[in-house]
């Protein structure tokens, strides 16, 4: 079990008492969410870090269309796995584990936080 599935169960659990058709929708969308700006504060990492050292790489709108490409891959990935058998497996395992750990602010804020660090770099370029 890694930390996406972690969140995700913390999300679960979250609104499964207070939106109980659409937790499965919430949780799903926040861990594409926050998996989507990862990668984007990656390729702006990447992208900076190679404009310093003077290299070639793609262009901006081919990075941009491998990023939303990426991102519908990650929404597919994500609903596949939690969708399914695999969720209800784990489902099981965490519920020994019924207190949530993590604060749901400090996770809503958590790609936000991502996003400013994002905006933050998207400065050097």
């Amino acid at each position: 079990m890694n930390t996406f599935d972690i969140l995700f169960f913390h999300f679960f659990q979250f609104y499964k008492n207070k939106k109980n058709k659409n937790a499965n929708n919430i949780a799903t969308l926040y861990v594409m969410f926050l998996q989507a700006c990862l990668i984007l504060l990656l390729g702006i990492f990447f992208t900076v870090f190679f404009k310093q050292m003077h290299m070639q790489t793609m262009s901006a709108s081919k990075t941009w269309t491998l990023f939303v490409l990426i991102s519908i891959f990650l929404y597919f990935k994500n609903w596949i796995q939690y969708g399914g058998v695999k969720r209800k497996v784990l489902n099981a395992k965490l519920l020994k584990n019924k207190k949530l750990t993590y604060s749901m602010t400090w996770l809503w804020l958590l790609p936000i936080i991502v996003l400013v660090f994002c905006f933050i770099l998207f400065q050097a370029l």
